[in-house]
């Protein structure tokens, strides 16, 4: 089976806080400034939003882009500075992040 791609992953991610929360696919495209349609599409997977329109759509969903990244990949909170003689940060090895270029 191939690896999922990023939209798939997110679109879900997007589908379960508006059914968790509720709410009508037309109620949180209204709040994100899109149509219901594109935002059936983006749940589903079938389309791959902008960097913009998936922050409105977070937004919409009272998240953010990372918020849907760390619920997407189940990542842990972000690290916070160490203090001691490290001083610097310290980050535990996580699931790998896709990153757009």
């Amino acid at each position: 089976m191939p690896p999922r791609l990023w939209r798939e992953v997110v679109g879900e991610q997007i589908r379960q806080l508006r059914t968790d929360r509720t709410e009508r696919l037309a109620d949180v495209a209204e709040r994100a400034g899109v149509s219901p349609q594109y935002l059936s599409e983006v749940e589903r997977g079938v389309k791959d939003p902008s960097s913009e329109v998936l922050a409105a759509v977070a937004g919409a969903l009272g998240t953010s882009v990372e918020g849907l990244a760390r619920r997407a990949y189940r990542l842990p909170p972000v690290p916070q500075p160490s203090t001691g003689p490290n001083l610097g940060m310290r980050f535990r090895q996580s699931r790998p992040v896709c990153l757009a270029a």
